[in-house]
C-alpha cells in the first residue's frame, strides 16, 4: 500500500519538468527506470553481494507500467489536473497487476518436508526462520 503512495513524488516533479521545459512525456518513466536501476544495484550489490542474501526475497515492486501511464494521461490531457485525478489514480491502481507477472511463480503449490502442501511463498518464509 506504501510503494505507490511514496514512489509517486518523484516522477511527478521529473514529469512535471521535463513537461514544461521541454514538451516531453517521459518524465514518469524515465524516472522509475533510473529508480529501478538504482534499486537493483542496491539489491545485488548490498543485499545479495555483501550479505548473502537471496536476490528474490528482496525484489523491487514494478511500477514501469504505472508511469507509463501517468505519461500517457498527461500527453492525452495536457492538464496537470487530470493527470494528477486520473493518471494518479490508475498508478496506484495498476500496481498490482503488473507484479503479477514475476509473482506468479511463487504461488506453486510445493510439498513441504514435514507433510503440509503449502506454496513457494510461504515455503520460502518458512526456510528463513
Amino acid at each position: 500500500t506504501l510503494t505507490p503512495i511514496l514512489l509517486i513524488t518523484f516522477p511527478a516533479a521529473s514529469q512535471m519538468f521535463l513537461w514544461e521545459k521541454m514538451r516531453l512525456p517521459i518524465g514518469a518513466t524515465f524516472c522509475i527506470l533510473t529508480l529501478h536501476f538504482g534499486q537493483w544495484m542496491n539489491r545485488v550489490y548490498n543485499f545479495y553481494y555483501w550479505a548473502w542474501f537471496p536476490v528474490n526475497l528482496t525484489t523491487p515492486g514494478l511500477m514501469i507500467p504505472s508511469a507509463i501511464f501517468l505519461d500517457v494521461m498527461l500527453m492525452m490531457t495536457g492538464s496537470y489536473m487530470f493527470t494528477a485525478l486520473f493518471g494518479g489514480m490508475g498508478w496506484s491502481l495498476l500496481f498490482y497487476p503488473a507484479n503479477w507477472t514475476w509473482l506468479a511463480p511463487f504461488h506453486l503449490a510445493v510439498k513441504h518436508p514435514s507433510g503440509p502442501l503449502v506454496s513457494v511463498a510461504d515455503q520460502m518464509g518458512m526456510g528463513m526462520c
